[in-house]
């Protein structure tokens, strides 16, 4: 039996990694106009990190890690997200000791054990941007912005969400209104989140199961909880996102399903499909729970090919030049091909033999718009014939 790939390990190629390819360029041509810096990720990494940064008691430490000990017994983890790996780095490069704020994004695979389904798999790829230094919530609109500039550019279809999960004072009083909450509701809730209703009762409003999702509707709400402080930072994060022209409605059960969140957080969702394409938010004390300085920090991960699904259409390949040698003629025709490509032609050089209609036929099936004819009296005329294949005319004519 032949060797296949990993199940929700897929290979990307064809018209698939073309539509990927062009949701990675737009959103990286959007994060450098906005000045951020790209930083190269190691795809390992200590799995307390995640567990520290995550939360101990999400799905993703609980279920979705894949994690294995190196020779020396220590417990290492395939990155399963980003964030905690940039603020690693933040802390380990010192970058906070160098400048007044910080923008960083990156690019790559990520790595989580769940049912593969469409857009979703166990490796997948994300692009993520982490600004780090700025509490103001002007910080958090422009950061909503980069995400509303560049679905706008891919021409995709979505609405930006928004909420608050106010901060280290406001929320507990909220967490205990929750769980009260959920203790009359038991007999709607899944498996999971019986689990989650006391030790994490906020992941009980991300649950996608349809009971669960019911039983939360009338849910209290964290913005009527708010401490006076992300009171103010959250009316003020509408007004400038209404000013900017930044369409977005209000999700109060909208939490994200990562525990270091803190005051703004936000999804862009895709009402066609149903699922998040892009999401983010605050998370001021991260980089301090990590053993650093009190840094306020916020991001957003875009889920590459979720995007890739989204697009409407994708730019086609340049027009393609076959060149056909006949005789000896090889030195000149390799040539052509050479100065074909220096002037940013896509070109196929046939190493094929035959007679000119196999390999017409042979630059057909490439799809080729131009074959390129060289024969030895095209060589010692220093020209080419070139035969266009759509409509059949052929000519003569100088490199």
């Amino acid at each position: 039996m032949a060797i296949q790939s990993v199940r929700g390990f897929n290979d990307l190629l064809g018209e698939e990694l073309a539509r990927f390819r062009r949701a990675s360029s737009v959103v990286r041509s959007v994060l450098e106009r906005h000045n951020f810096e790209e930083i190269l990720l190691p795809v390992v990494e200590y799995a307390e990190l995640f567990q520290r940064s995550i939360g101990e008691i999400t799905d993703i430490v609980q279920k979705e890690m894949f994690l294995f000990k190196d020779r020396k017994g220590r417990l290492l983890a395939l990155r399963p997200e980003g964030t905690a790996g940039a603020v690693r780095a933040f802390l380990e490069h010192k970058f906070y000791a160098e400048r007044p704020y910080t923008k960083l994004f990156y690019e790559g695979p990520m790595f989580r054990y769940e049912r593969p389904q469409s857009g979703r798999y166990r490796q997948f790829h994300q692009i993520g941007a982490e600004l780090f230094g700025v509490a103001e919530p002007s910080a958090d609109a422009e950061i909503i912005s980069v995400v509303y500039e560049l679905l706008k550019e891919l021409e995709i279809d979505s609405v930006i969400e928004i909420n608050s999960l106010g901060c280290k004072e406001c929320r507990p009083p909220y967490r205990e209104a929750l769980k009260e909450f959920l203790a009359q509701k038991e007999e709607h809730l899944c498996k999971d989140c019986l689990g989650r209703k006391d030790r994490n009762p906020l992941r009980v409003l991300d649950c996608k199961e349809k009971s669960c999702k019911l039983a939360v509707s009338d849910a209290p709400k964290m913005v009527d909880y708010l401490c006076d402080s992300c009171k103010e930072h959250y009316s003020q994060l509408k007004e400038l996102l209404t000013h900017i022209n930044i369409p977005f409605r209000e999700n109060f059960n909208l939490v994200r399903g990562l525990d270091y969140y803190t005051r703004t957080v936000f999804e862009a969702v895709s009402d066609s499909l149903g699922i998040t394409v892009v999401a983010g938010g605050r998370y001021d004390y991260l980089v301090q729970e990590l053993g650093g300085p009190p840094t306020p920090a916020l991001g957003f991960a875009v889920g590459v090919e979720r995007l890739a699904l989204l697009l409407k259409d994708i730019p086609k390949p340049k027009e393609l030049y076959v060149v056909i040698p006949f005789g000896d003629v090889l030195p000149y025709a390799l040539k052509v091909a050479k100065a074909l490509r220096s002037k940013g032609k896509r070109v196929e050089f046939s190493y094929r033999r035959g007679g000119l209609r196999k390999q017409l036929d042979f630059a057909n099936r490439l799809g080729a718009k131009y074959a390129v004819i060289i024969g030895e009296d095209e060589a010692k005329e220093g020209v080419v014939s070139l035969k266009d294949m759509d409509s059949g005319e052929q000519k003569k004519v100088k490199i």
